[in-house]
């Protein structure tokens, strides 16, 4: 069967499994390079070999993580594809991922979030901004909030994460207070939670989102691009460093596996001092 073709059932089966629009277009992507790449061919003639290569041409100037994703994407697409019976063997089954280094995860200092607050000049940045620090949401679950999601009784809102996964979270007073100025000031029906500043009025996109906590960070006079996801870092960080335990923060977060939230406290300066402090 031709690679399209076998693309086409992909993408339908992992709509149905409910894969979102975001991960389905990084997998097309990704499908259009193979596809630029090999042609569109039976796919019972590509072989092992022929996907290595296709990985050491494609990814010699990828950074390990990016092409730790393209062999992600190879082998998922190759596995539907034998486990539907649609070819004999599967060439992908032992691709192997580059290996990653640990990476310390960027964080914010409370002096720099307060320059942050500084910089922000209307009710939405403010908001945005905490939010963003006092739930650590990802950027991808904050674009998809509508206002009525938000319950100001228990400070909390219930967000889809990856998976579709639902969990709640929470925030904090401030943030309360900056999301409700900046709900009643707006004149609109939009049901989103975010919206354009420009008319006509719609939801916010992740692309504008990213450009608001950047537009925020050049005022700051941070010598350093602040983005979406560093506000996440920090508030792991911070609530590690004030003595949170792991599976709270990792239930809070949306982690599906542990160790992705202790990297957090192996790599938290300022709880490793404390505990040298404390033993040494």
């Amino acid at each position: 069967m031709l690679l399209s073709t076998i693309w086409e059932k992909y993408e339908l089966d992992k709509k149905i499994e409910g894969y979102s629009p975001l991960t389905l277009k990084t997998y097309c992507f990704q499908y259009n390079t193979l596809l630029r790449y090999f042609g569109d061919v039976d796919m019972n003639a590509i072989t092992t070999d022929q996907l290595k290569a296709y990985l050491v041409d494609v990814g010699e100037h990828l950074k390990p993580s990016s092409l730790g994703h393209r062999v992600r994407c190879i082998r998922s697409l190759f596995k539907w594809t034998y486990d539907e019976g649609h070819i004999q063997k599967n060439p992908a089954a032992k691709l192997k991922e580059p290996k990653l280094g640990k990476r310390i995860p960027k964080f914010l200092s409370e002096l720099e979030l307060e320059h942050l607050r500084e910089a922000c000049e209307n009710s939405m940045e403010n908001a945005m901004f905490e939010f963003f620090y006092s739930t650590g949401c990802r950027i991808g679950e904050v674009v998809k909030l509508n206002r009525d999601d938000i319950n100001f009784h228990t400070n909390s809102v219930i967000v889809h994460g990856k998976g579709d996964k639902e969990r709640e979270v929470y925030f904090n007073t401030r943030c309360s207070l900056w999301l409700k100025r900046y709900l009643d000031e707006r004149d609109d029906l939009e049901p989103c939670l975010f919206i354009t500043e420009r008319r006509p009025k719609r939801r916010m996109s992740i692309y504008l989102i990213r450009y608001i906590i950047k537009r925020i960070s050049k005022r700051s006079g941070l010598q350093k691009e602040i983005h979406p996801h560093q506000l996440r870092h920090s508030y792991a960080t911070h609530m590690i460093n004030n003595g949170a335990p792991i599976d709270v923060i990792q239930s809070l977060m949306g982690h599906e596996k542990t160790e992705t939230t202790k990297l957090y406290a192996q790599l938290s300066g300022k709880l490793r001092h404390d505990f040298y402090m404390k033993y040494f």
